[in-house]
């Protein structure tokens, strides 16, 4: 489970192979003792729930990101290491 990246004490992961289970292109965040599965790339909650405003924060990340990020799940998808993506800033 790499950590593509990590801001305002946000983590945010990939999972490798990880498309048997939502069926789609999707990310993990933690934060603190929340946990959320969003949606590529949309940025739709999925599955669990982050505090309102670090869900708009990781979802202004997304839009930034989401040709890295879709890059970053084929990579995934396929066994290999997603690169690292720049944090929000």
């Amino acid at each position: 489970m790499p950590v593509i990246s990590m801001f305002y004490g946000i983590i945010v992961y990939l999972f490798f192979a990880d498309n048997r289970r939502h069926k789609l292109p999707h990310i993990h965040v933690s934060y603190q003792e929340f946990e959320a599965v969003l949606s590529l790339p949309e940025g739709d909650v999925l599955e669990g729930a982050l505090p309102g405003n670090k869900i708009r924060l990781v979802q202004a990340w997304i839009d930034i990101h989401r040709d890295e990020l879709m890059a970053d799940w084929e990579l995934a998808v396929n066994g290999q290491v997603p690169y690292k993506i720049e944090p929000l800033r």
